[in-house]
């Protein structure tokens, strides 16, 4: 197994055990607490999002360990990335409210930012 190849298979790993983590019932109420009121109860319930952001992680992460796929989840989780950072920082700027998952906003917009390079290099190489 190459490095790219070892890469990919814990990047895949990693989104498919994280968006298991999405259908455990605690913790489903800790995620959808995450989600910024602005866009909580529109067309779906923050369960909802919560259930719908853990198939896409899984989806993401099957999709960099199929050739044929590779590309596409690498760009989709990308995507997924940037799209699930509000959540991020809202916990962000109530840490007295979520504790522990609050990483403070500056470490979380870096760690993102580097996991995105990372979906794609191991999606692209």
């Amino acid at each position: 197994m190459t490095p790219v190849e070892l890469a990919r298979a814990i990047t895949a790993a990693l989104f498919i055990a994280m968006g298991a983590l999405h259908f455990v019932p605690v913790l489903v109420r800790g995620m959808a607490a995450i989600i910024p009121p602005a866009l909580r109860n529109r067309l779906l319930s923050a369960r909802w999002l919560v259930w719908i952001t853990g198939a896409c992680e899984i989806a993401g992460g099957l999709g960099l360990l199929w050739e044929p796929t590779r590309v596409a989840a690498g760009v989709a989780l990308a995507v997924f990335l940037v799209c699930v950072f509000p959540a991020n920082a809202y916990a962000a700027k109530h840490p007295e409210r979520f504790g522990r998952i609050a990483v403070p906003f500056w470490p979380r917009l870096i760690a993102q930012v580097a996991l995105i390079a990372v979906v794609l290099w191991v999606a692209i190489a």
